[in-house]
């Protein structure tokens, strides 16, 4: 994702870091000892994927962050309120 300081994050990028965020915060709520395995779990398939994955492939993207999180609304309109 690489976005550089003053660099404004597009809305899939964004997407993707409330995801991984989630992720992580959903990993606090677990005992200690889990907890460290589940965020070295979801920090290794993150960065795999930032590594393997183009970062103009956005249907691809778009895919993953779906697979991960079926309701995850993937524009402006799809997000209530």
């Amino acid at each position: 994702m690489g976005a550089s300081k003053g660099q404004r994050l597009s809305g899939m990028q964004k997407q993707v870091l409330s995801l991984y965020k989630g992720f992580l915060r959903a990993a606090r709520s677990k005992p200690a000892e889990e907890r460290h395995q589940i965020e070295s779990i979801v920090s290794a398939e993150f960065h795999r994927n930032s590594k393997q994955v183009d970062g103009k492939n956005f249907l691809y993207i778009e895919y993953l962050l779906r697979r991960e999180n079926p309701g995850f609304p993937l524009d402006e309109r799809e997000q209530p309120g």
